[in-house]
């Protein structure tokens, strides 16, 4: 004890204790004394040194009842400090609870009068001293480890010691502290075994003492549970377990052990478990502030729960919550571009975000995301043809990316639970691990999902499969045990008429593939009708296919074709076939390859995610056991590679790598078959099964057009300058980025392994699945390629250069200039005197094959610009005609079809620089579109019918000629020269979109010239062509994609009907049934959604998206508060005797339609953006319009109509930041950018800085933004800096808004805590 007074003070208080003690006087007038004796002496009150004489006097010698009662009016009349003396004492009497039963039983009376209020104690001028002799009275510092306290972190740890001891003592005193692996606290108190050997004499005594022990035991258990219970001692336990984790873990371990075995647990007759109220004492601070927020922070967190009748209308209601899964998957289809993130991943956040943010349950997300994936499939029932991916892709995202999705979802819980498990005590651990709710609720939404019959009728290609999965079911509950394989079979007519299959029966087969479900799933009530009584005739015969394959079948050409058309069942039969293609026989791996990259890659839906690795593997086979030689090992697998090149160059199977996330990958096994086959001189060729040779050129040209489609090789770089930081991830792919991302993938694909976590088969099932490589891999690892593509960037950036007459290098160049214009006049072309590049000997070339030159593919590639750029040169000069131009850059690209590429991106750079006088499309020179333009133009009109918008003329003659840009007009002069058959499917795979791109990028009229013309050679490509020229209708003013933005919001809110509330509109409204065509042609007016997303991409600056999003956003929302009422009406509404109802207006009719419009203009912005346009929104654009001019805009609307707003903006914010960065997962951006935006609201709180907006509409905001920060993504809390959270919860509190500045301060980790400590100790509503 430090005393810093005089010796002889204290001994007067001791004196006059002892003296009142001796005449048994009253505790008041003893306080009295004291405190009368103090003051004369100059002490201030409450004493820290009273507190410790006090003590002191009653341990041991004057243990006596009038002292104690001496004690509690010391803290009653508050002259010594209430905390340090319940600290004093316990730190005493705990330890020496046996020898001292009635001294320990005085000590819990007093805790229990005393220690549920602090108010008065963490402020004052010995606020600081008393705190610090609390943390030495009790050790805390050694307990906790946190230096240093304040008054609110002090009293948190206080009040957790405390229950810690007396669990520590219960727990020991039952006999139970042996039992536990270790003791939990280690409290270094004063160890006082003093025992009155009298009253051990005294049997009698003793009795009573016992006794008294054991009440005391019980007494200590229920103070235990009042700690619990009581409003402000749970909010601060509540504090101790976020912040003191491992301590609080200890404290449950014990608590657990005490519950189950305790003696004075069942003895104490408690109504509630202690469990239970620690349990509800951990319960996320976000769902209790959800629980008691204001009703209209409710209405934008919590939803009502579904009934199945909510979406027999499957495009209209409670289309706030599904929007942004629709729009993410019909974006997921614009197959412009590939992307290196798999789809698979970022479905997942996007789940777990509206799941966190709307407050829904489990099976309702699940159920809302199967119908979001199945009206997305039922958007193509009729496909148009075209360079686009179609419904192969869309059954993918449905049976493969959206179960994988929910698989990830589901393991992230089984994961924990996991865990949970582990953490647990041998004894306590049940027996079977539990299933989680995740798993529960997604049953549950798969059995509520049977009851939507429109949304589950297959398309028309996969109806047979459907029927097997059905029939599959039906045999298996019938008692029939026959394998996947057998199942091929199987027609509609061989299974009763009660076993038509659809897509729900996919869905299960999908989910039971990955274990999501069990074989169970097939005695749900309407799963099935009835039961067979003998198998199909089909399938009692012999066995075939996968069957006999898996039984050593060899491959036979019967058993290749039918195994080509049938996907494989299961991972055992792919790695069967993978096998085979790397080592079996010459003939066996092309056969093998083929099957392995057929029906098994497009429709295997239950083993996608290893198909496609496989197949990439297969990309970089391993060096034979008998390889020897100089050369790279992949010449002797050529065949087999070219097998595997051309299955996977479809549309849609480059889409399927793409959702599956390996782009990177695949082309990191294609930059060694480049250079490889590059480097080699086209003297050796293959003999393939067929009949054809295959060349070197060929192969090398197969291989780098694939790998130019994974990224936007034709795109100058000044698309990077214009987006800036707002350009989507698309738009930056390059070779080096997906080699990035490749290498990142292999170095943590330890810890990311799907293979491993979905089999249980032998094989490669049971080691993880490597990559092609294990070691990094650089664009220098690939001279050549490298070689090239800084050319490549060189021709984009600027004019070509450095072409020099006589050298090796510009033979090349005249060499294949000769093999292009050989069939010309024997002078030589037109140009051949004027250009550089044209030799004297151009006419001379022989039209046999042997003239062609016979070069390595780089050597060709490195000439081709500077080939492209000479004959483009003789042409505009007039020195070569466009027919013979076109015609030599055909027998070009025939000659090697790489060369394609290397053209389209010569074209797409001229045509940026505007060098190149103007080609006339009059017929004579150039083709013509005159014979379909007005037909085009009509179909435009149509197309964009639903948007208003104005489509320029399109009518020619007189002064105003058709003309293109020269690069434009020869491109797609050289792109109608082609067939279009499976031949050169690869080809225009690339060259298709190319020149979609490149012509919307030119002005208007381009690109509908270009389908005029297109659609005059490919009629089967006439809707594609029509609907891309559609497109370019709103890239030529941003008022026309403001006025496409606004059909958007207005289709998805019925804003045409008049009825701002209308339940019409949603989703079914914005997005339609996409592209329909009509029996006679063109294709029906396209909803405003869809042509939104195909149109983005091209839009050239796409920062000023996002301030039009937020514009068009307020305008809506106040039409719904607003529109059809008088200004008197408006006005009244503000007036609270109105409450939430006014004439039709409903609140929360109202904040169902403002979060409607929310969910769209958040889900455009991140998809137009990415994380640059939400991290746009709110540093700058938010911020923008709260301070200047267009926030006034807001002013007219009064009362609720300006609230609606501010929560409207509130759920736009949170949305718009979830989907860019998630709401549990790692973001680097996300702290820095929440920080800053958290600021400035700060700073508005705080007064200083002004606003311009009305001001319920900024109250709204904050209230809303944070409300559901806290409520949804409380991990977001933690990473904002302390003082900012501190000065929003002063704010906060200033705005009457005490549970959320609570609420923030509690998720702001041991920073905040005792900030938050103090607002729970000073608020009344925990008293």
């Amino acid at each position: 004890m430090a005393v810093s007074v005089p010796t002889a003070l204290w001994d007067g208080v001791l004196d006059i204790t002892k003296r009142c003690q001796k005449k048994r006087e009253e505790p008041f007038l003893w306080a009295i004394q004291i405190s009368g004796h103090l003051n004369m002496c100059g002490v201030s009150l409450p004493s820290v040194e009273l507190a410790h004489i006090l003590v002191f006097h009653i341990c041991w010698d004057n243990n006596v009842p009038i002292a104690w009662k001496y004690l509690e009016q010391s803290i009653s009349s508050k002259i010594a400090p209430p905390i340090l003396v319940l600290g004093l004492v316990s730190a005493r009497a705990i330890p020496c609870r046996r020898s001292r039963p009635a001294a320990y039983r005085l000590c819990l009376e007093l805790l229990k009068r005393h220690a549920f209020s602090y108010e008065s104690q963490i402020s004052g001028q010995h606020c600081r001293r008393i705190m610090k002799s609390v943390d030495d009275a009790l050790h805390l510092y050694q307990v906790f480890g946190v230096q240093e306290p304040g008054p609110g972190e002090l009293v948190v740890e206080f009040v957790f010691a405390i229950v810690l001891k007396l669990l520590d003592a219960t727990l020991e005193d039952d006999g139970l502290q042996d039992v536990s692996i270790e003791k939990q606290f280690k409290w270094a108190s004063q160890q006082d075994m003093e025992v009155d050997v009298q009253d051990q004499a005294d049997g009698k005594k003793e009795e009573i003492r016992e006794a008294l022990r054991k009440s005391n035991s019980v007494e200590a258990v229920k103070l235990i549970g009042q700690f619990l219970q009581h409003k402000l001692t749970s909010r601060l336990l509540r504090l101790a377990s976020k912040n003191l984790a491992s301590q609080w873990e200890g404290f449950m371990r014990c608590l657990t052990l005490l519950e189950a075995k305790s003696i004075s647990v069942r003895n104490s007759g408690s109504s509630e478990s202690l469990l239970h109220l620690s349990s509800h004492i951990q319960k996320s601070f976000s769902q209790e502030f959800k629980d008691i927020q204001h009703p209209s922070i409710r209405a934008l967190i919590n939803i009502r729960p579904l009934a199945p009748s909510t979406y027999q209308n499957h495009g209209a209601n409670r289309s706030s919550l599904w929007i942004p899964l629709d729009l993410f998957l019909e974006d997921t289809m614009d197959g412009s571009q590939v992307t290196a993130e798999s789809a698979i991943k970022s479905l997942a956040d996007l789940v777990k975000s509206l799941q966190a943010i709307n407050g829904i349950t489990w099976h309702e997300t699940f159920l809302g995301l199967w119908m979001a994936a199945l009206r997305f499939v039922q958007r193509e029932r009729d496909p148009i043809e075209g360079p686009v991916p179609r419904l192969d892709a869309r059954l993918c995202i449905l049976l493969c990316i959206t179960t994988l999705a929910i698989a990830d979802i589901i393991e992230e819980e089984d994961t924990a639970l996991a865990d949970e498990r582990e953490s647990m005590d041998t004894s306590q651990r049940k027996e079977k691990p539990v299933i989680g709710r995740r798993r529960k609720d997604l049953i549950t939404s798969l059995k509520m999902l049977g009851d939507f019959e429109s949304l589950l009728a297959p398309p028309q290609s996969v109806i047979s499969v459907a029927n097997q999965a059905a029939a599959k079911a039906m045999m298996f509950i019938s008692g029939f045990k026959v394998g996947g394989g057998y199942f091929d079979s199987i027609s509609l007519n061989d299974v009763p008429n009660n076993c038509a299959g659809n897509m729900r029966h996919l869905i299960v087969e999908a989910c039971i593939a990955r274990h999501l479900l069990d074989t169970s799933a097939y005695f749900w009530p309407g799963y099935v009708c009835g039961h067979m009584n003998q198998v199909p005739r089909n399938m009692s015969g012999q066995v075939s296919g996968w069957p006999a394959l898996m039984k050593g079948a060899p491959l036979s050409t019967s058993m290749v074709n039918s195994l080509v058309t049938t996907p494989a069942s299961s991972l055992a039969e792919l790695e069967k076939v993978f096998e085979i293609a790397v080592s079996g026989p010459d003939d066996d791996k092309i056969s093998a390859a083929t099957i392995l990259c057929s029906a098994s890659l497009i429709r295997g839906w239950n083993i996608q995610e290893h198909t496609v690795r496989l197949a990439v593997r297969l990309l970089s086979p391993p060096p034979p056991a008998d390889y020897h030689g100089s050369d790279s090992h992949l010449i002797s697998y050529a065949p087999m590679i070219f097998s595997v090149l051309v299955g996977i160059s479809s549309v849609d199977s480059v889409h399927v790598f793409s959702l599956h996330g390996m782009v990177p990958q695949l082309a990191a096994s294609l930059m060694p078959i480049c250079e490889v086959f590059g480097s080699r001189a086209p003297n050796i060729t293959w003999k393939l099964p067929t009949g054809e040779e295959l060349s070197v050129h060929m192969l090398f040209s197969t291989a780098f057009i694939l790998l130019m489609r994974l990224w936007r090789f034709n795109c100058p770089p000044l698309e990077h300058c214009v987006l800036g930081k707002g350009a989507s991830l698309g738009s930056q792919l390059t070779p080096e980025y997906l080699l990035l991302v490749r290498n990142s993938q292999l170095a943590s694909s330890g810890n990311k392994h799907r293979e491993k976590k979905f089999s249980s088969q032998e094989g490669l099932s049971n080691r993880r699945v490597s990559f092609s490589s294990t070691q990094p891999i650089f664009m220098e690892s690939f001279p050549k390629l490298s070689t090239w593509y800084r050319q490549h960037q060189a021709c984009l950036a600027s004019t070509l250069s450095g072409l020099v007459h006589g050298t090796p290098f510009h033979q090349v160049v005249d060499g294949l200039l000769s093999m292009m214009f050989r069939k010309l006049n024997k002078g030589g072309p037109p140009g051949a005197s004027a250009s550089s590049s044209f030799s004297s000997s151009s006419g001379n070339g022989s039209d046999d094959i042997s003239q062609r030159p016979m070069l390595p593919a780089w050597e060709i590639m490195e000439a081709v610009p500077f080939v492209v750029d000479a004959a483009l040169t003789a042409c505009s000069h007039g020195r070569l005609y466009p027919r013979e131009l076109a015609t030599g850059l055909k027998i070009l690209a025939d000659f090697l079809p790489a060369s394609l590429a290397t053209i389209v991106s010569y074209f797409s750079a001229e045509v940026t620089r505007g060098v190149w006088k103007p080609a006339f499309m009059n017929g004579t020179d150039w083709p013509s579109p005159a014979a379909n333009l007005s037909y085009v133009e009509a179909a435009i009109k149509k197309v964009v019918a639903t948007t208003g918008a104005d489509v320029p003329s399109l009518e020619i003659g007189g002064s105003s000629p058709v003309t293109l840009p020269l690069p434009l007009a020869a491109f797609v002069s050289l792109t109608i020269t082609y067939k279009l058959d499976h031949a050169t499917e690869p080809f225009l795979n690339l060259a298709g979109p190319a020149l979609e791109g490149l012509a919307a990028d030119c002005p208007w009229p381009s690109m509908p010239i270009v389908a005029s013309l297109w659609t005059q050679k490919a009629k089967r490509w006439n809707d594609f062509l029509i609907f891309s020229a559609s497109r370019t209708v709103f890239l030529q003013s941003t008022d026309a994609v403001v006025q496409l933005l606004q059909s958007c919001f207005s289709a998805t809110l019925d804003s045409s009907s008049g009825n701002p509330l209308s339940s019409n509109g949603g989703v079914g409204a914005l997005l339609g049934h996409g592209l329909v065509p009509l029996p006679s042609g063109g294709l029906l007016p396209v909803a405003p959604g869809i042509l939104y997303l195909r149109m983005y991409r091209s839009i050239r600056d796409i920062l000023f998206v996002t301030k039009k999003i937020l514009s068009v956003l307020v305008a809506s929302v106040t039409e719904i508060a607003t529109k059809g009422m008088s200004k008197e009406e408006v006005a009244k509404l503000s007036k609270s005797k109105y409450g939430m109802r006014y004439g039709h207006l409903s609140l929360s009719a109202a904040m169902g339609k403002a979060k409607q419009a929310a969910a769209l203009g958040a889900s455009l912005l991140w998809l137009s953006g990415g994380t640059g346009l939400v991290q746009m929104l709110f540093q700058e654009t938010l911020p923008s319009w709260f301070l200047s001019k267009d926030g006034l805009q807001s002013g007219e609307a009064q009362g609720k109509a300006a609230m609606l707003i501010g929560y409207a903006l509130a759920y736009f914010a949170m949305l718009s930041g979830a989907f860019a960065w998630g709401v549990d997962s790692f973001s680097k951006r996300r702290p820095g950018v929440l920080s800053g935006h958290l600021d400035f609201l700060a700073g508005v709180l705080d007064g200083q800085i002004s606003l311009s907006c009305n001001w319920a509409t900024w109250h709204a905001y904050v209230s809303g933004f944070l409300g559901l920060i806290v409520a949804s993504a409380p991990k977001w809390v933690g990473e904002v800096n302390v003082d900012t959270l501190k000065r929003l919860s002063r704010g906060l509190r200033l705005l009457d808004e005490k549970e959320l500045a609570l609420s923030l301060l509690e998720g702001g980790g041991a920073g905040a805590m005792g900030a938050a400590a103090e607002l729970v100790i000073g608020s009344p509503i925990f008293a």
